[in-house]
């Protein structure tokens, strides 16, 4: 008998669609407080997952998404940095 694998399903804070955790992009909090892209989804810190989409991001930006997952305010730079590492990583 086969053993079926269980994949890990994670929440888009933009679309709010589950989604395996390998589709999503991680959006990382780490202990200095700087938020990151975490393509490898296995750094320290608090994470949030969204689909890697500029309009997902959009709707979370909207929707403030970001900030209810990681219960502050986030400032208007780190959007800007987050955007466009995301664009980066939509073309490559």
């Amino acid at each position: 008998m086969a053993v079926k694998k269980k994949i890990p399903m994670r929440k888009c804070v933009g679309c709010g669609e589950m989604k395996p955790k390998k589709e999503l992009m991680r959006i990382l909090r780490n202990e200095e407080g700087e938020f990151l892209v975490d393509a490898t989804g296995k750094k320290n810190g608090r994470g949030a997952y969204l689909c890697p989409s500029v309009e997902c991001f959009q709707k979370a930006v909207k929707s403030r998404g970001l900030e209810r997952s990681f219960k502050q305010a986030i400032p208007q730079e780190v959007y800007e940095k987050l955007e466009k590492e995301m664009s980066g990583i939509e073309k490559g």
